[in-house]
């Protein structure tokens, strides 16, 4: 069942309609779920992998059990689709295995060790307290309760200004706590550093009320992309089928006969198969736009949408899985954290550490490991940005025989070599190039994601061109819920609804 309203349209010009939906991740899926309910039967999901999911990938490479190398978790409950349609399947799990989250600021506890460099534990009273400020000064933000001076400052300059202001940034170690803190959120806010995000942008986003992280049982993401492919027939999705060109606004013109059908939009894939349509629903990546998008649209998409593509970050955030034989760490550690003694996110770092040297300590981006649920054995670590990108391009032997150099320093333990290594390369994925969107410092995020979401031609060209002849969705699209996995899932929800209201004013007026 798809979460959305879907009204009675007129049958006859739906099911005519021809619709091409480029992508099959929750954008895709949701977009063309909704529109079949509705009633539409040309609809055609074109699907580059031989997977659908897009940034969702559940894997199994260890055990039975699952391992998330994109998203993790369904983020907020109320008004959050995905949450709804899970807990109705029976597709959540709670208790102790729904508790393994990412050790973010404000999600420590005393189960997550914290390490410094020079291999002492940091006491847990001393963790909470920077964690608890910091999770206070990032609420400030989100909120948008910022002071007019802070508003015009990069996040991260932010967050420094009004630490500062605390005892806690007299301490050496106070400092270096905070440096992870920040760390940490650049894998919330998808970026290379929070000098790099915007401030006062981030007040749009919207964390839904409810648990932010809650866990999905043994199926995984999976289980709720089963439920949408169900929804749809078997032939609705054509994997293999990358798109090279999207021609657009074509206008009719005489093909010696008078009856031949005549769609304004031809979508062409790399291996030169056309489809041709009446809409197109475009749900690629920001990270795919960011690279193709001038050349993949004849006529070429109009300014305000190039300067959106242009203007809006899209990051990437990976994962580092490391399966061990047997655990070395105890019971009750849910995680182990690395806290440098000059960390990527102190500033003095990040405004003078040249790239040469960010990549021969890329390593020092990793927030820390941790554990997993249903694997006993297995640690994730997580990298983003540059780092991240840099990590991408080394042999998965060499990131883990790292990985375990760094665990062997900070810890003291005994840590025996690692026995599998899993590594998730969004970045250097053709198919999505990054992880998800972010806002930039001195950026108008709602302004940009609202010119990336409009459907061409624009209103004031609709009279001499076809109407909603190509539709964006996917999570860049999305002013509120840009980065979620639900905020993908209404988008192509609501470019759908677009079409369904366009056929509804179709319908013939009763007399």
């Amino acid at each position: 069942m798809v979460y959305a309203a879907v009204q009675a349209v007129n049958m006859s010009a739906s099911r005519d309609a021809k619709v091409v939906v480029v992508g099959a991740g929750f954008a895709g899926l949701a977009a063309a779920a909704t529109l079949v309910q509705a009633g539409f039967e040309n609809v055609k999901i074109l699907e580059a992998n031989e997977r659908i999911g897009g940034r969702v990938h559940t894997t199994r490479p260890f055990s039975k059990n699952i391992i998330e190398l994109g998203a993790n978790w369904i983020h907020g409950q109320d008004g959050n689709p995905l949450f709804q349609l899970a807990k109705e399947r029976d597709l959540l799990v709670e208790g102790m295995s729904a508790s393994k989250v990412m050790c973010l600021p404000r999600s420590v506890t005393p189960r997550d060790y914290f390490f410094k460099q020079d291999g002492k534990q940091l006491p847990a009273e001393t963790v909470d307290q920077v964690c608890s400020l910091f999770n206070k000064l990032t609420s400030k933000a989100f909120e948008s309760e910022l002071e007019e001076s802070h508003r015009v400052l990069s996040l991260g300059c932010y967050l420094d200004t009004a630490f500062a202001e605390s005892p806690l940034a007299t301490s050496e170690d106070g400092q270096r706590i905070f440096e992870w803190c920040k760390r940490s959120e650049c894998t919330d806010e998808a970026s290379s550093s929070l000098y790099e995000v915007s401030a006062s942008q981030i007040g749009y986003y919207i964390a839904l009320e409810g648990g932010f992280f809650n866990s999905l049982g043994p199926g995984g993401y999976q289980a709720i992309l089963d439920i949408l492919l169900k929804s749809m027939s078997s032939g609705v999705i054509l994997n293999g089928k990358a798109v090279k060109s999207i021609q657009w606004d074509l206008e009719e013109k005489s093909q010696g006969s008078e009856n031949k059908e005549v769609h304004p939009v031809k979508v062409i894939c790399e291996n030169d198969e056309v489809f041709e349509a009446d809409h197109v629903i475009v749900t690629v990546s920001l990270g795919v736009l960011k690279q193709k998008a001038t050349a993949m649209f004849h006529p070429s998409l109009p300014k305000s949408k190039l300067d959106a593509v242009e203007r809006l970050g899209f990051g990437t955030v990976d994962k580092i899985f490391l399966c061990f034989n047997e655990r070395f760490w105890p019971e009750d550690c849910a995680g182990i954290q690395l806290v440098w003694d000059e960390g990527p996110e102190d500033k003095s770092v990040y405004t003078s550490q040249p790239e040469e040297v960010r990549n021969k300590t890329w390593f020092k981006k990793i927030c820390g490991f941790d554990t997993v649920a249903r694997h006993p054995t297995v640690l994730c670590g997580w990298i983003t940005g540059r780092e991240a990108l840099h990590m991408e391009t080394l042999p998965d032997s060499e990131v883990g025989d790292t990985c375990v150099r760094l665990l062997r320093s900070f810890t003291g333990w005994s840590v025996p070599d690692v026995s599998q290594v899993l590594i998730s390369r969004w970045g250097c994925d053709p198919r999505t190039l990054g992880s998800y969107t972010f806002v930039p410092h001195s950026v108008n995020g709602v302004k940009e994601h609202e010119a990336l979401a409009a459907p061409l031609p624009f209103q004031s060209k609709v009279a001499e061109s076809k109407p909603l002849q190509v539709l964006f969705a996917g999570e860049a699209t999305h002013v509120n819920f840009y980065t979620t996995t639900h905020g993908a899932y209404l988008s192509g929800v609501r470019e759908a609804q677009r079409l369904i209201n366009h056929y509804s004013d179709k319908s013939p007026q009763r007399t």
